[in-house]
């Protein structure tokens, strides 16, 4: 190496800090890239756009690890389609979470103003909402970016906004003139803390301890017609009207269409009915029907055209019931109800605790009661088997394919949609009633954006699901209804990456609004393929969850969670993006552990400290030599970068995240670091000029430049500061916009040189075992050892000064004699290796350091042992920690074998 190239190596390393700092770098850095634009598409119109749209997280929220992993997967898409020359567009923004939020500002004004919602006019109390969004909306912003996400600030939208509420009052009215939204009185999931409908991802279903009881309609004499029915809820009796049987079952054949009188109604009668819903193997074959708090019973009561009568008010307590339990809540009715049938003689059994699952409101927190209510609906057959249409004939591309069944379980089954809910925090209904005439009858009318609803009209008080106006959020974020630049650009958008845990909440929703909204306005969303309405995406990338290190999902009650923002202080945003995408299988869960983020924050600390060493070495970015100019490792490495390379693109191009990044995780670490920095050392002369040299150092610097280039998308902070100094301007100002690698900057396209990786491969082989062995020996890693190879039965071409070099290995005097030897058998045939360790080894110290080893080695034999030998540890243990003990165990006995044959060559 020449004066000049070792000083521009140390300059360039000069320019890099003496470690790798993750929180003194990222965020000056992302602010940097912000500020030249890099996030923003190129305005070049000869470039093929390509969009992602955001799932829009909660405004009032934070970034868990499942928003994590979403972040790093579509960062990393968006990263390397940007170096691929696309005009590349990421789409934030944020969802105003009707519930959610609401529930929050509730919370808030009751702390500190002790006052409900009820005490404030509406706009009023949207107002606080509004506040309230403008102090805490922001916090996902903030960790956005702390993990690097390369979204497009300027085009930041939010669901509340003018554009999207013009969107969605759009899309409603083409909906309700179709008449396919429509108002009806159906069972719905009631939350009664907060007084709404809420959605089927809004319940959560938990195990709780309650109490069967058995109590008897009819008369209480044996010999007259009664029945036996069994209840966890014996309070919802009130509203009963009928005793369900099955058809074939003989023992209540005599009573079907009999009618029983009700306990405590004077009004209401219950009719024994049949269906073949009722087992009659399960209790004692019959089964109390209350058709408005039950949707099994609601069902049942559709099919038999049975009365409906509602119990309770908005806030879960009894009423209407002309009963003493009126005024009393679910929880006191449950007591009081049992209490008065107990009385009469009607509990024919001993109450006894009955554990079952019961949906809570994810919000509130309390039990759901489902509800007989008057809300809206949207009619979702016809737009259900648009989109499922879509994605047979693959306009819609599924990943992975075996998503495709929840999809279609979903969709071709899907219920009418309720989009009502009785908050003020939201996209209100655009319906307006009219006055009532004499005879109570109103005119109702469904205005669009532009329209006025008629003096004396007033506008319906609910507000829509928050997923109404989230369905729309592939083409209103681009500003449809509006024929804009960046609809008609980039949409279709080419990807969505989500949760496979919300494909029938929020993707199948997008794929019903999108493909209907292209009916409605094919100008605008385009005309799809032959029949098919336009979809809102082309692929459709679903992950896993996220779970602890044990597989168990994450969970305030566990203590399991891992808040991203610790891991990005602890280890940096590299290491939590790439812990998460080397772990990211297509629709597998993922387990996760602050054991990967440390090996994450290792693997970039490697990159810093290889790239360093490199450029003190003169490593640097030239056009490559010929490659018969080159050493056999020096070809080796160039077409082992290929191979990743094509393989890192196939991977990433069939969003096989995890495959992509841990392949360049072992190349990076295992070949180029561990393996050819290694055999650069011996390729790289300390004084004068060397071709062989300079070509390593031009190798090195470019499988180096292409390795960061491929990690850049997965982690962008650390290869922006390395490749920066690797590069030193000569390609572009910022790895973000550099080129995506190519044949061109491996092997240049050429054949693989199998000669070359053969002899390498072999020479790792043979180091390898020649390490072990002066281990096995005792010979330090640095004491030189001279030894006689005999090459004569393999091609390892010039490798014997690099064997000597990285196994430690001199060549033997004249007078050599051989203490030990060792055959190592390779590709082509056998390297007899013989040494001289009698200079190397403290026969005494090795001795002890043996004899030491052997009784730690024992005693973990001996406790492994001991553990699988207990039958009550195997039978309550899991089996991942058995499997690890037996792993532990068969290493243990491995040592202790090994150990025990050294002792006695030492003899």
């Amino acid at each position: 190496m020449t004066e000049e190239n070792k000083t521009i190596g140390t300059n360039r390393a000069d320019a890099l800090p003496k470690s790798w700092e993750p929180q003194a770098v990222e965020p000056a850095m992302y602010e940097g890239w912000v500020e030249k634009g890099y996030f923003k598409p190129d305005e070049d119109p000869d470039k093929e756009p390509f969009s992602i749209v955001l799932p829009p997280p909660n405004v009032t929220g934070q970034l868990h690890m499942g928003h994590a992993l979403d972040h790093t997967l579509m960062d990393s898409i968006i990263r390397r389609k940007r170096m691929q020359g696309y005009s590349a567009l990421w789409l934030p923004g944020y969802d105003h979470a009707g519930i959610a939020t609401q529930t929050k500002v509730e919370a808030r004004l009751k702390e500190t103003e002790g006052k409900s919602r009820w005490d404030y006019e509406r706009e009023e109390f949207i107002d606080k909402v509004w506040e309230w969004k403008d102090e805490y909306g922001k916090t996902i912003t903030s960790q956005m970016k702390a993990i690097g996400d390369s979204v497009d600030w300027s085009r930041e939208r939010f669901t509340l906004d003018d554009g999207l509420s013009r969107a969605v009052q759009t899309i409603f009215k083409q909906l309700y003139d179709a008449g396919m939204i429509y108002q009806a009185n159906r069972l719905v999931n009631w939350s009664p803390v907060l007084e709404t409908a809420v959605s089927d991802i809004e319940v959560i279903y938990k195990d709780v301890e309650g109490e069967l009881v058995s109590l008897r309609y009819g008369s209480l004499n044996d010999d007259e017609p009664h029945m036996v029915v069994a209840t966890t809820r014996v309070e919802t009796m009130l509203g009963d009207v009928a005793i369900a049987v099955h058809p074939e079952d003989e023992r209540y054949a005599h009573l079907i269409g009999h009618e029983f009188d009700h306990p405590f109604r004077d009004d209401l009668k219950l009719k024994v009915i049949a269906d073949d819903y009722v087992d009659p193997e399960f209790g004692t074959g019959a089964v109390k029907i209350t058709p408005a708090h039950d949707p099994n019973d609601y069902a049942m009561g559709n099919r038999h055209n049975l009365d409906m009568p509602t119990i309770m008010d908005t806030t879960g307590h009894i009423a209407n019931t002309g009963t003493q339990f009126d005024g009393m809540s679910r929880e006191e009715a449950r007591v009081k109800v049992r209490e008065a049938l107990a009385e009469q003689g009607r509990i024919v059994k001993e109450v006894r605790p009955y554990v079952h699952s019961v949906g809570h409101s994810e919000r509130s927190g309390e039990a759901i009661e489902p509800r007989l209510s008057l809300q809206w609906f949207v009619a979702v057959e016809k737009i259900a088997k648009m989109s499922a249409d879509a994605v047979r004939a693959g306009d819609t591309t599924i990943y992975p394919e075996a998503q495709e069944a929840r999809f279609f379980e979903w969709v071709d089954n899907m219920h009418d949609w309720t989009i009502s809910r009785q908050l003020w925090w939201g996209h209100r209904i655009p319906i307006w009633y009219g006055p009532k005439d004499a005879e109570g009858n109103q005119d109702i009318v469904c205005l669009g954006p532009d329209e006025t609803a008629p003096e004396g009209y007033e506008q319906d008080p609910d507000v829509l699901d928050t997923w109404f106006s989230s369905a729309l959020w592939p083409f209103s974020t681009l500003g449809w209804p509006e024929k804009t630049p960046d609809l008609e650009k980039f949409y279709p958008t080419n990807v969505l990456v989500t949760g496979y845990d919300i494909i029938f909440f929020w993707v199948a929703r997008m794929m019903m609004f999108g493909t209907f909204a292209a009916t409605q306005t094919p100008e605008l969303l385009g005309e799809g393929k032959e029949d098919r309405p336009q979809i809102p995406f082309k692929d459709l990338y679903l992950h896993g969850l996220v779970r602890d290190e044990h597989g168990r999902k994450m969970s305030k009650s566990l203590g399991n969670g891992i808040d991203p923002m610790d891991w990005v202080r602890d280890y940096g945003a590299d290491a939590l993006r790439f812990t998460l995408a080397r772990g990211a299988n297509p629709g597998t869960d993922l387990p996760l552990g602050s054991d990967a983020a440390a090996s994450a924050r290792n693997f970039a600390t490697k990159l810093f400290n290889a790239t360093k060493f490199a450029l003190m070495n003169g490593a640097g970015i030239d056009t490559l030599p010929n490659r018969d100019e080159l050493t056999d490792a020096d070809r080796w490495i160039l077409d082992r970068a290929e191979d990743v390379r094509v393989r890192v693109d196939a991977y990433l191009d069939d969003y096989q995240f995890a495959r992509a990044n841990e392949l360049l995780y072992h190349f990076a670490w295992d070949e180029l670091c561990d393996w050819y920095l290694e055999i650069a050392k011996t390729q790289i002369p300390r004084d004068g000029e060397s071709v062989t040299g300079r070509n390593t150092q031009i190798v090195l610097g470019r499988v180096l430049d292409v390795v960061l280039r491929l990690l850049h998308p997965t982690m962008p902070f650390v290869t922006e500061v390395l490749w920066q100094a690797l590069t030193d301007g000569q390609q572009a100002e910022s790895i973000m916009i550099a080129p995506w690698p190519t044949a061109a900057d491996t092997n240049g396209g050429a054949t693989a040189d199998e000669v070359a990786l053969r002899r390498i491969e072999d020479s790792e082989k043979l180091i390898t075992e020649l390490r072990r062995f002066r281990a096995d020996q005792g010979v330090k890693p640095s004491q030189k050892v001279p030894g006689r190879l005999d090459f004569a039965a393999v091609d390892l071409g010039n490798q014997e000064d690099l064997v000597r070099n990285l196994a430690n290995i001199t060549a033997p005097e004249a007078d050599f004699t051989a203490s030990a030897s060792i055959e190592v058998r390779l590709s082509q045939g056998t390297v007899e290796v013989s040494l001289d360790t009698s200079d190397a080894i403290d026969v005494e110290a090795e001795r002890k350091r043996l004899e030491k080893d052997l009784a730690k080695a024992e005693k973990e034999l001996q406790q492994t042992g001991a553990k699988l030998g207990n039958e009550a540890f195997l039978s309550k243990a899991p089996d991942h920690v058995v499997a690890k003990i037996r792993e532990r165990q068969t290493i243990a006995q491995e040592e202790v074998e090994r150990i025990n044959t050294r002792l006695e060559a030492l003899k």
